[in-house]
């Protein structure tokens, strides 16, 4: 009878610390979900800036507020020590604001992360693609970044270096 309560105990332990484990993921942005790509990551973000100039319609709109007050979302680094270059993209067909962002991983390689989505133009409305969203939907909505961003930024990507290797 023992053996068997410390059975029980040892593998109910095992399955609370298993479903709470995700909690303590480390790092600034545990949940996000990278996309390694070959290029510098100034390259990358003059592909990202052509992708919004080329595709109007994934700018943040003007009407952005928190706590019902006008504001900006200004994508960029927050600081000359910021470790990462963020940006906004919106979706205009589902009203929502993503959150992405970029570092280098060394000269040649940078990290392009989908982050987090907004639903509506109030922000604070914030879930963390691969931990808020769940199944389905998580799945869903990273394909849909994907298709929507990422695919586009590739195109402008592979035009800058067609034409800088000219």
């Amino acid at each position: 009878m023992r053996h068997r309560l410390t059975y029980i105990f040892f593998l109910l332990s095992a399955i609370l610390i298993n479903m709470t484990s995700c909690n303590f993921a480390p790092g600034s942005y545990p949940y996000a979900e990278e996309y390694d790509i070959d290029t510098s990551e100034k390259l990358l973000i003059t592909a990202i800036e052509n992708f919004k100039k080329h595709h109007p319609e994934f700018n943040i709109p003007n009407a952005v507020t928190i706590k019902g007050n006008p504001t900006i979302l200004e994508g960029g680094r927050g600081g000359v020590d910021d470790y990462w270059y963020h940006i906004y993209f919106y979706y205009p067909d589902s009203n929502q604001i993503i959150y992405s962002w970029t570092r280098p991983i060394n000269d040649t390689k940078t990290s392009f992360a989908f982050v987090s989505i907004n639903q509506g133009l109030e922000i604070g409305n914030w879930k963390e693609i691969n931990h808020d969203l769940k199944g389905k939907e998580n799945s869903s909505e990273k394909e849909k970044f994907e298709r929507l961003i990422l695919d586009g930024v590739k195109k402008e990507l592979s035009y800058l270096k067609s034409t800088h290797n000219n």
